[in-house]
C-alpha cells in the first residue's frame, strides 16, 4: 500500500472515531478535507521524506517529565520571588548556550524544555550549534551551561547520533 493509501486510511479512520456521526454532510465533508490532506502532502512531499524514527527509552522519558515537571515548579517560585520581593535582582541576559544532545530531535526537546521552564527563551538555533537562550537572571544561563538539562535529554533521546557529534578519533584512512 503506498504512503498516501495509508495515509488516506489513517485520517479516514480517525475521521471516523472522532466524529462519531455518520451523516451524509459530514461523511462528504471528511472526504473532501481527507482529499485535501493527501493531496497537499503529495504536492508538498512530505511523504516522501523520511524523518528519524522515535525509539524513546520510556522510562527515562518518564523519569526526564518528572524532573522537568520539578525544573518548572523551582524556576516558577524563582521568577515569582523575583517579581514580588524588589531587593532580588532581575537582570536579563541574552547567551548562546551549547546545544549538547546528540540528535537534532534532542536539540528541538532542549530548546523546547528551555522554553518550558519560567525566566528563560529558547530564541533561536545558532550556526555553530548552541541554542540563543534569553533569561530574566543569568543563574539561569549557568545553570544551563552547567548541563544537567542536555544530560537528561541525552538519557532519553534515541541514539542515532549525528556524525559531528561523535565522539573519539577517527582511524587511519576514515573519512
Amino acid at each position: 500500500m503506498s504512503l498516501s493509501a495509508r495515509l488516506a486510511v489513517t485520517l479516514l479512520i480517525t475521521w471516523m472515531l472522532l466524529s462519531g456521526l455518520f451523516k451524509v454532510q459530514l461523511l462528504l465533508l471528511g472526504a473532501l478535507s481527507i482529499a485535501l490532506v493527501v493531496w497537499l502532502s503529495i504536492r508538498m512531499r512530505v511523504l516522501s521524506h523520511r524523518g528519524q524514527p522515535l525509539y524513546f527509552r520510556l522510562a527515562a522519558l518518564a523519569r526526564y517529565w518528572g524532573w522537568l515537571l520539578g525544573e518548572i515548579m523551582r524556576s516558577n517560585i524563582d521568577v515569582c520571588r523575583r517579581v514580588l520581593v524588589p531587593s532580588m535582582p532581575i537582570r536579563p541576559a541574552l547567551r548562546a548556550v551549547a546545544a549538547l544532545p546528540d540528535s537534532q530531535l534532542g536539540e528541538v526537546i532542549y530548546a523546547n524544555s528551555i522554553t518550558l521552564t519560567p525566566g528563560t527563551t529558547a530564541i533561536n538555533f545558532t550556526p555553530d550549534g548552541g541554542i540563543l537562550v534569553h533569561a530574566l537572571h543569568e543563574d539561569s544561563l549557568i545553570e544551563l551551561e552547567d548541563g544537567e538539562m542536555a544530560a537528561h535529554i541525552r538519557s532519553v533521546e534515541p541514539h542515532l547520533a549525528r556524525p559531528e557529534h561523535r565522539a573519539g578519533p577517527t582511524a587511519a584512512g576514515e573519512r
